[in-house]
């Protein structure tokens, strides 16, 4: 519980599941800067792979996309992806953090998400967000849909 007066600094939501983007947008509306730090290339954890969700068959895609567009419309928000905690110091409401930033090999500030790179890239790999029962080009998008949308 945080008592008026004693906010101090950020805060950091390690995941960018459904859970994690909500924390985030929670932790960004009550006035925090965020960080939201994400190992993959992308937001969206599992629910992004899903077609539908259990029990209510709803599109999985339909309960991302809203979260995604207020997260890339927060200026609170600051989108870490391919992180990872190395270190954690610090007790609570004062800690520190060391996140290791795997590199996304494409230029964020270049990249429009075209895909022309698609075309002209001769390496395949698995697919790990389809479960490797095919392969695709080394650099793309997570899934269409993806935020940050620079391939990687």
């Amino acid at each position: 519980m945080i008592k008026a007066g004693t906010r101090k600094g950020s805060i950091l939501v390690i995941g960018g599941g459904v859970a994690g983007m909500q924390a985030a947008l929670d932790a960004a509306q009550a006035g925090f800067k965020v960080y939201l730090a994400e190992r993959e290339s992308a937001l969206g954890g599992q629910m992004s792979a899903l077609d539908k969700t259990f029990p209510t068959n709803d599109c999985a895609m339909c309960m991302l996309s809203p979260r995604l567009v207020e997260i890339g419309n927060n200026p609170n928000i600051e989108i870490l992806t391919l992180a990872e905690v190395t270190k954690l110091e610090g007790e609570p409401g004062d800690f520190t953090v060391t996140l290791k930033l795997e590199p996304r090999f494409v230029d964020v500030a270049k990249c429009t998400a075209c895909g022309d790179c698609l075309d002209v890239c001769p390496v395949e790999i698995d697919d790990p967000f389809n479960q490797n029962p095919a392969t695709r080009n080394a650099i793309g998008r997570r899934y269409p849909q993806a935020l940050p949308s620079p391939f990687a």
